[in-house]
């Protein structure tokens, strides 16, 4: 004979919302995953869907980039102040990146998750991340009209690497070239962790703008490497 009072199933907490994390590395394990664990907190608790969290994460960082790109030529001209566009900037992305982590870790602790879900997150990610290069590009053209546009557009081409090689490692045959998970090797992969990359972005605009030329330089050397050393990797292993 059942009680006629049942204990109430425990609440899920930030940590059990934090321990189901993808990863991403140092940067988002430590701070935009943490983060998300609170955005996921809140968000089961007002009982919204992990869809919601995506869609929010596409508007803020879509309105974020949007206004980055308006004001570049202000900001360059001197009639808005650098620090004010780069703190929104590094605010907003951040955000809207830890609702991007939010939103995984709300399926997996409620059962929530689903392949249609699954999609829209991933389209929702090449959006933002396509208005993020627009925003980085908009400002290097308007700080230095010279650029060339080749660059520009290597650029925008191996930004997506991470993106694309993150939706790899999902699947059933995923690799790592670098598989030892040391604080020196963790500290190496900063410079491919989509949270501390979108941070150092954020700073750069609101302290350096005249230097986001060189800080495209840098992630096309950076992510282009990955690419090709990838290839390798890859081609390596399918010939054994």
């Amino acid at each position: 004979m059942q009680s006629a009072t049942t204990l109430a199933e425990p609440r899920p907490t930030v940590a059990d919302f934090h321990r189901v994390n993808r990863g991403g590395g140092l940067f988002s394990e430590s701070i935009s995953q943490w983060l998300g664990a609170v955005f996921a907190l809140v968000a089961q608790r007002l009982g919204l869907r992990p869809t919601a969290l995506t869609i929010a994460n596409l508007v803020l960082g879509l309105a974020t980039s949007v206004t980055v790109v308006a004001l570049a030529g202000r900001v360059a001209a001197g009639d808005v102040p650098a620090w004010a566009v780069g703190l929104l900037a590094l605010v907003g992305w951040q955000v809207a990146y830890s609702l991007d982590c939010a939103d995984g870790q709300l399926a997996r602790v409620t059962g929530q998750g689903s392949p249609a879900g699954a999609r829209v997150d991933v389209l929702a990610d090449v959006a933002a991340q396509i208005a993020l290069v627009a925003a980085l590009a908009a400002t290097a053209v308007a700080q230095k009209p010279s650029t060339p546009s080749w660059l520009v557009a290597v650029f925008a081409g191996t930004w997506m690497v991470n993106l694309v090689t993150s939706v790899m490692q999902a699947g059933p045959n995923a690799a790592s070239m670098v598989t030892s998970t040391s604080l020196p090797v963790r500290l190496v992969k900063l410079v491919r962790d989509y949270g501390a990359v979108i941070f150092a972005a954020g700073l750069v605009l609101a302290f350096a703008p005249a230097l986001i030329l060189w800080v495209m330089v840098a992630f096309t050397i950076v992510n282009g490497g990955f690419l090709l050393a990838s290839i390798a990797f890859s081609a390596r292993a399918s010939l054994r």
